[in-house]
């Protein structure tokens, strides 16, 4: 068989299902999805790299307009066709420039960490809860909850209020199915208008490919219904925000058997092994850097907070810790054991970049048999902030300003992005801290304009 055969064997299966025209799909900074679209008669062309594209005129793809295109390098494993649109399939492609892999490439970034893991003899799998707003516009250029009745100080897990919006999360649900992705619950979450989905665990490269599409899917499929899907960390000051925690693990390279799971020595009885509490001790130690990648806009840190929730709890951590089933924690080892889960993630991140720092960071910990403490079985809420820091247990970032700081002075943030992106993501993200500063707000207005 000649390379040309799987290509038209994809190009006659996709055409056979509808599909017209593929896009070759890459991301920017942010993790949103930019391409173009190809005539199926061109796959082949599409496949060997023949979409360019001027990275200057991107968010985070670093270059100056004087620079060679990069082109795009789709993935034919992740050949998706669109459910809202039955003649578009989607394909994740790596950025190469001059024939090499781009070394800014956020895919790239991540696949680079995965081989470094996959020369210790892991594979790390990767769980990411999709939680994100359903809104509708309003007559006052604002915007509302679809449902009417979605008004109470309480909704969480209402049934009531999910099935006012089941015409949408039903078909995003199927949309998911039919990808193979396997949904095993949604729910309507703890903010007006809020919902999450729940589906099975890949590995980190496939999870990351699936929740940058997913932001793609659920928005396109809104619209489809006069709605739009919102991936702001916190749109309503008063309600809680929209995480993307990461459920992670390692396994077995050549068996795939969980090596997070408890053997019979669990110093700590969380419900892990000795090797996730290596890992864990990595992540913490790395945690501020982290936080910029995980938590990556200005509003994130809306959403890090302790209170301001009518519900009582943001349900976001503040604190660089660990424990079991315990959602103060940044870090949770969830009461089924084998896995670690970071609450600290919002929808608004890019996921390959956040994967990759955090695996980094484990492996770091694995390397250098690191000790991440007793674990915190109490509500870390109730503390006083001097009592936090007698412990020795350090603060997330509270500004999207300070996380940044962190980020650069962390030798493990260049490593892992490389200069070209580690400068880029510095200056982009400082420039859009100071921007925010530039603005005067409603509430200085209200609060100093006839002050004295």
């Amino acid at each position: 068989m000649n390379a040309y055969e799987p290509i038209e064997s994809l190009r006659q299966e996709l055409t056979q299902k509808g599909v017209k025209y593929a896009i070759a799909s890459y991301v920017d900074i942010h993790g949103a999805i930019k391409g173009k679209f190809v005539p199926m008669a061109h796959l082949d062309r599409m496949m060997g790299g023949s979409e360019l594209y001027t990275g200057a005129a991107l968010d985070g793809v670093p270059q100056d307009i004087n620079d060679d295109e990069v082109a795009a390098m789709p993935d034919a494993a992740t050949a998706t066709p669109c459910s809202w649109n039955r003649e578009l399939a989607w394909f994740a492609s790596d950025l190469y420039l001059n024939g090499k892999p781009f070394e800014a490439c956020s895919r790239h970034i991540l696949k680079r960490q995965l081989a470094a893991a996959a020369d210790l003899g892991f594979a790390f799998n990767l769980g990411i809860e999709t939680e994100f707003f359903l809104f509708k516009d309003t007559a006052d250029g604002g915007f509302a909850p679809i449902s009417d009745r979605d008004t109470l100080e309480k909704p969480c897990y209402d049934p009531r209020l999910l099935m006012d919006n089941l015409p949408i999360v039903n078909e995003i649900v199927e949309a998911m199915n039919e990808q193979g992705w396997d949904v095993y619950s949604f729910d309507h979450e703890d903010a007006n208008g809020q919902f999450e989905t729940d589906f099975m665990y890949t590995d980190a490269l496939g999870m990351a490919d699936r929740l940058v599409f997913f932001r793609m899917m659920a928005n396109e499929i809104a619209r489809k219904h006069g709605a739009f899907a919102s991936f702001m960390p916190k749109p309503f000051a008063d309600r809680t925000g929209s995480g993307a925690h990461y459920n992670m693990s390692l396994a077995d390279l050549d068996s795939g058997k969980n090596l997070f799971e408890p053997h019979g020595d669990d110093p700590h009885d969380c419900g892990v092994s000795p090797l996730a509490y290596h890992f864990i001790a990595g992540v913490l130690k790395h945690a501020r850097a982290i936080c910029a990648v995980i938590a990556p806009t200005v509003n994130s840190y809306k959403r890090l907070v302790q209170r301001g929730a009518m519900s009582g709890s943001t349900w976001a951590p503040v604190f660089c810790c660990y424990g079991n089933n315990n959602r103060t924690n940044m870090l949770r080892i969830p009461s089924q054991g084998g896995r670690v889960e970071c609450r600290a993630p919002d929808i608004s991140g890019n996921p390959y970049l956040g994967a990759a720092l955090m695996l980094a960071a484990g492996l770091e910990g694995i390397r250098e048999k690191l000790n991440p403490g007793l674990p915190h079985r109490e509500n870390m809420n109730d503390y006083s902030l001097a009592e936090v820091k007698a412990m020795g247990i350090e603060m997330l970032p509270r500004t999207l300003g300070e996380a940044i700081d962190a980020f650069e002075a962390d030798p493990l943030a260049k490593q892992v992005f490389g200069d070209l992106m580690f400068d880029s993501f510095v200056e982009f993200k400082r420039s859009e801290w100071e921007q925010y500063h530039n603005l005067v707000s409603d509430w200085e207005i209200k609060r100093y304009l006839k002050m004295f």
